[in-house]
């Protein structure tokens, strides 16, 4: 008989994570799922009844009872239900069927080990029955089944692949170390999962892939993690959908290798969070408390993803990755670290805390909404320690909206070149010197796009474009009087053509302006005061509308790509 509600089978056996080299690696053999591990239907189902301090099963061939230990020996399917108050379920099936345990209104709580432990199967789906709430509970210390490699450690712990879906709801608390762990790959189809752990929350060693759920994990460790290192193509975690709420004291999210989010409704806080405090130094605790964390790749094609970290909100080892999706970043340290490349090219990121923005060797923006509002520099591109010369790094602009709004640091730093060849920049550059709104050791070439950028009095050190930019630029100095943040700095063609109307946060000494409407020969002049009937304000840019009743400071006429103007 049927004991849960059916699923539509899905044509999946065989799948690989992304990029992870395909059925290639020494002992791992991509995702196991196959197209009947949704599909519900049974007519010979073993029913296991929990009485407290007793068990009941219809078959003690295939659900042998000991005591209050229930032992499954043989492929199958398992309807587990009512209360066990000191007992465990052992899964021990050696044959090749998979096992499929309905968990309908069950509660294992054990004193001494793992309330679920999977010692061996083919493999293991749990499935959560509608309308029911079921609850697993271990014990705070254990006696170790495989002392050698202290197993199992965590309330549900699997050696077999694990699968966990359903309708009902599946609280899980890990008093002893780990929530939910398995040591071949875990899969979350749907379902309402809440756990509770003393360590990690939710570990897939060869991977984690989630398709959908409601997910809560609150974690003394990190919350989901992938751990093989050593099989080509495993150790990766792919979000495809779900909501989650995940709270650690470690990493939120620790993929081994790769992590891929293709959807996913995520609520990070990690660490304490980003707290109320202004840092200069970035995270200084001892243990590694990330938001999103991938020894490889970090990839975001979808999604609404708020971060709330003491440590940086994203770090990967090698290249991030933006398509589209929206971020909410407050972290102590970066809001994204990733060292060889970080590319945006699409998306709304929105940064209303961090030490430094981006950080990388190669930062490639193509599009996208971005806010960087950060203490120290907002776009940080580096191969390693700051200097003084060309180290190769690059930043490409190439489209998008970014602002820029750096308190002490410098707001758009290249430890190597910059190209801008289309999008719109907005540089708040900070509120004093040395540090400067545009820092680029090599060529700064600005060969499209919009830049309006402020900054503090830096002598020497105020840059603008470099002569060999295709577009024409200037830079405005103020020689007596600060560009008060109180004011607007608006100029106009000669026809009164508006060509920008920009409000400094901070009192600046200079700005930096280019524009596809400057043209040799022509001649600007420059307003300051008045007022704008504003339609739109893209980070004290504004446009859209009309200025009025300023004070003519200044004309001058471009005979360069790059100029300086001082009044």
């Amino acid at each position: 008989m049927s004991v849960f509600t059916l699923y539509a089978a899905v044509s999946c056996e065989k799948t690989y994570a992304p990029d992870d080299g395909g059925d290639t690696g020494k002992g791992y053999d991509g995702i196991n799922e196959d197209d009947d591990d949704y599909t519900g239907s049974s007519t010979d189902t073993v029913f296991v009844l929990f009485k407290g301090s007793s068990v009941t099963s219809t078959n003690n061939s295939k659900a042998s009872v000991s005591n209050t230990i229930v032992t499954i020996e043989s492929g199958g399917t398992y309807c587990l239900s009512g209360t066990l108050s000191a007992g465990q379920v052992i899964v021990n099936s050696s044959d090749k069927e998979d096992v499929r345990l309905v968990l309908k209104g069950a509660s294992i709580t054990c004193s001494n080990s793992s309330a679920l432990y999977v010692r061996d199967a083919q493999k293991v789906i749990i499935v959560t029955a509608a309308g029911t709430t079921n609850y697993l509970a271990d014990g705070t210390s254990y006696i170790y089944d495989d002392v050698a490699n202290l197993e199992p450690d965590a309330c549900i712990f699997s050696k077999s692949d694990l699968t966990l879906y359903g309708t009902g709801t599946l609280n899980v608390k890990g008093n002893f170390k780990n929530g939910i762990s398995g040591k071949d790959g875990l899969i979350i189809k749907s379902g309402t999962i809440n756990v509770t752990s003393v360590s990690n929350g939710i570990r897939g060693r060869d991977y984690l892939l989630v398709y959908d759920g409601n997910i809560t994990v609150t974690s003394g460790g990190d919350g989901l993690k992938s751990t093989n290192d050593t099989d080509r193509g495993a150790g990766f975690i792919w979000i495809k959908g779900g909501t989650f709420m995940l709270t650690s004291a470690t990493d939120a999210v620790s993929a081994c290798t790769n992590l891929t989010i293709d959807y996913s409704n995520l609520t990070i806080k990690t660490g304490g969070g980003s707290g109320t405090s202004t840092t200069t130094q970035g995270y200084e605790g001892t243990v590694s408390a990330k938001g999103l964390k991938a020894n490889s790749k970090i990839e975001i094609n979808e999604g609404i993803i708020s971060i709330n970290s003491a440590d940086d909100a994203i770090n990967c080892d090698t290249t991030f990755v933006m398509n589209h999706g929206t971020l909410n970043i407050s972290t102590m340290d970066d809001a994204v670290h990733s060292p060889k490349s970080l590319t945006i090219n699409g998306g709304t990121i929105n940064v209303t805390k961090a030490y430094e923005g981006f950080e990388g060797a190669f930062i490639n923006i193509n599009g996208g909404n971005i806010t960087l509002a950060v203490t120290d520099d907002a776009v940080n591109c580096t191969r390693g320690p700051a200097t003084e010369y060309d180290d190769g790094s690059t930043i490409l602009v190439t489209g998008g909206i970014i602002i820029l709004n750096t308190s002490s640091g410098d707001s758009f730093d290249s430890n190597g070149s910059a190209t801008m060849t289309g999008g719109t920049l907005v540089i708040q550059g900070p509120s004093s010197a040395p540090e400067v709104a545009i820092d680029v050791n090599g060529s700064f070439n600005i060969n499209g796009g919009f830049l309006i950028a402020s900054g503090p009095n830096s002598g020497n050190m105020i840059e603008g474009a470099s002569n060999s930019s295709t577009q024409y630029s200037v830079v405005i100095k103020n020689s007596s009087l600060y560009f008060a943040n109180t004011s607007l700095i608006h100029i106009q063609d000669a026809g009164n053509a508006d060509l920008v109307t920009f409000k400094p946060v901070r009192n600046a000494f200079y700005l930096v302006f280019s524009s596809p409407g400057l043209a040799g020969g022509a001649t600007y002049s420059i307003y300051t005061g008045g007022t704008y009937s504003v339609s739109t304000n893209t980070g004290g840019y504004y446009s859209g509308g009309n200025y009025s009743g300023g004070t003519l400071k200044k004309s001058f006429t471009l005979s360069s790509k790059t100029s300086t103007v001082s009044f």
